[in-house]
């Protein structure tokens, strides 16, 4: 890995992967012709470009029982045991809604009411991810999510991976379909002869996936633009070099465009951390895709003080932030922007990941800033409640009134004024 000083007042930015024009061209291409042409595209473009031919888009369940059956017995009680973690969590996020009264029998409220249906892409290709199944769907049937879809990608015999049905059937999610691609967010987001739309999309994918949830928004509600994975650790001499080079490579392994950083006020660590990273994707299973990563986006960043460090990692806002320093919880406190904070030597990224009970669907890109990772919040609407007494009308009407004259609504005004108060 490059190590670097870190200058005072940098700001670390990832490279920001926006797609390009052929991409976005191709994108656009397919959500016209499955908006159009509806299962025919779906089975084109799955052809084309998962390799197989559907004969049905939709899961069995004979098929789910199938990948029951063959899954690990103590893989489905792990996947169980963070099922049950992950729903702890979120159900800490449920919000009733509120009643504010105003006297006279009037009241304001809020109603907070769930999204009927969501559709949940779950990512393939390169690796098979049940975590997003149990991240994706948990926190939108605490919501009280009422139809909950999935689509994810099948392999070359047409089979999705066993992990990723045995965790949504444990959730009881029985509407699963083999499609992966811009193609299923068309799908979820128009419609098809078989699969009906939705109302919000959400999960990470490929830069297709991220362009044409882009592309979509408007027409459905997502959840972010997922960009490449990224982590980021904060350390000093009091970390172990050979566990900081294995958390980054954890996300460098993900995608050649995953970003991995380190911050350190050692000179001496950030040289091991660069040795160990080199020893460690000699024999890391998916080196190709890690090393692409590390060479491309991994960096290690000498700061002079502990200061220096938290401004760093503020400035870059990363996707996953492992500190592993002395005062591991008060440095903590003052990170700002991060999608996911891990304290201490013990907290590895993959902790929450799979297991722990938070959300892994965090914000990349820097969005951190301003965007949270995926909650409960992400599958309910609020609705605003007025309720107004005729008492409490006479006493605010002129008021009302004047205000939308102001504006030069007389409309809203008059709508004011003819419920029987008038002006003198």
């Amino acid at each position: 890995m490059k190590i670097t000083k870190l200058a005072k007042g940098i700001s670390l930015k990832r490279p920001l992967e926006g797609g390009n024009e052929e991409q976005l061209k191709v994108v656009r291409q397919v959500l016209t012709d499955v908006r159009t042409q509806g299962d025919v595209a779906l089975r084109a473009y799955t052809e084309r470009w998962d390799g197989y031919m559907p004969t049905s888009l939709r899961v069995t369940k004979e098929e789910i029982q199938e990948a029951v059956n063959a899954l690990d017995q103590q893989l489905y009680q792990d996947l169980v045991e963070a099922a049950q973690n992950i729903r702890l969590y979120h159900e800490q996020q449920s919000r009733q809604g509120y009643r504010l009264e105003l006297g006279d029998g009037s009241w304001l409220g809020q109603r907070v009411t769930a999204l009927d249906a969501v559709g949940l892409y779950v990512p393939g290709g390169t690796a098979a991810y049940p975590s997003s199944v149990l991240m994706n769907v948990i926190p939108a049937q605490v919501a009280g999510v009422k139809r909950i879809v999935i689509a994810s990608p099948a392999g070359l015999d047409g089979k999705m991976p066993a992990g990723v049905l045995v965790a949504a059937q444990l959730l009881g999610i029985e509407e699963i379909y083999k499609i992966g691609g811009a193609q299923a967010i068309a799908a979820l987001a128009y419609g098809t002869e078989t699969i009906a739309p939705v109302d919000k999309i959400t999960g990470p994918g490929n830069i297709f996936v991220a362009l044409a949830k882009r592309e979509v928004f408007g027409e459905v509600a997502i959840d972010m633009i997922a960009g490449p994975s990224e982590i980021a650790v904060l350390a000093d001499d009091t970390a172990f070099p050979d566990e900081i080079a294995a958390d980054l490579l954890s996300q460098a392994e993900h995608d050649r465009l995953a970003c991995a950083v380190l911050v350190t006020t050692s000179e001496k660590l950030a040289k091991k951390v660069a040795e160990e990273v080199e020893k460690q994707l000699e024999i890391l299973p998916r080196q190709e895709v890690a090393r692409a990563s590390i060479e491309n986006f991994g960096v290690i960043y000498i700061a002079e003080t502990v200061s220096d460090a938290v401004e760093a990692i503020n400035s870059l806002a990363p996707e996953h932030l492992e500190i592993m320093t002395n005062n591991a919880e008060a440095i903590a406190e003052q990170i700002r922007h991060a999608g996911g904070i891990f304290i201490g030597r013990y907290s590895s990224e993959p902790v929450g990941d799979y297991f722990a009970g938070t959300n892994h669907v965090l914000p990349t890109n820097s969005t951190a800033r301003f965007a949270s990772g995926l909650n409960v919040d992400d599958f309910v609407k609020k609705s605003s409640v007025v309720y107004y007494s005729e008492k409490t009308w006479q006493e605010h009407a002129p008021k009302i009134a004047r205000l939308a004259r102001m504006e030069g609504l007389e409309g809203h005004a008059r709508a004011v004024e003819s419920r029987g108060w008038k002006k003198e």
